[in-house]
């Protein structure tokens, strides 16, 4: 079952001379529960699609369909609406609020939608992520690998159409780096999560079932 459509998408910034094209008319469809990996160097437009994906940011051209819907179709207030309940974002460098407990940050998008919390929902992810016995502790608290847990467990709290990951690994040390993508692989297994991942290094994007090669704005491969 299609999950994600992209068709024809195009970013472009500035004008006449300084025109730059982050994205080149690009197209892809993901399935439910797929893992898929977009790799790149710096610069190619990897994380520009991934935004786009998101709806961080509005095309040039082009059309995102995230479960039948086109996002862009949706005015601002509607698509922050939208990416809060049906987007998980997951940054290099977690976005977790300092004040906020690890519960508290978890459990953020429901309390914006003014949503109660099921604790036994919570209980479970709190398992998962392996942070029961951190769930009072501040970020500050954390090391940097149970900070990107605590992020990852607030991607998954509204049960998200997609998770989007953007060099999840990124500000992390080898070994923590290797939690987190088994952790990303056992919610897209367990969990049926459809996950598309943001990275540079092709070992990690092995984990996936498919990585998509981009380049120059353009997509060169998938397999």
């Amino acid at each position: 079952m299609e999950i994600l459509r992209v068709e024809n998408l195009v970013k472009t910034y500035g004008k006449g001379a300084t025109l730059v094209k982050a994205l080149d008319n690009v197209s892809l469809t993901v399935s439910k529960g797929e893992f898929v990996a977009i790799v790149g160097k710096s610069g190619s437009g990897k994380s520009t699609l991934l935004h786009l994906i998101g709806g961080v940011d509005r095309p040039t051209s082009g059309k995102v369909f995230i479960d039948g819907k086109n996002i862009y179709d949706f005015d601002d207030d509607k698509l922050a609406i939208f990416r809060r309940r049906q987007i998980g974002l997951i940054y290099q460098f977690y976005n977790l609020i300092p004040i906020l407990n690890v519960e508290e940050n978890i459990t953020l998008p429901l309390s914006l939608d003014n949503i109660e919390v099921n604790n036994e929902t919570l209980n479970d992810l709190l398992k998962l992520l392996g942070l029961q016995n951190r769930k009072n502790h501040l970020p500050n608290e954390l090391s940097g690998g149970e900070q990107q847990r605590t992020s990852i467990g607030r991607a998954l709290i509204t049960n998200p159409a997609l998770i989007l990951a953007d060099e999840p690994t990124g500000n992390l040390d080898s070994k923590a780096s290797d939690e987190i993508v088994s952790l990303l692989r056992k919610t897209n297994k367990e969990l049926n999560q459809t996950i598309i991942m943001i990275t540079h290094n092709l070992e990690i994007a092995k984990c996936a079932d498919r990585i998509i090669k981009i380049e120059d704005g353009k997509i060169i491969s998938e397999g």
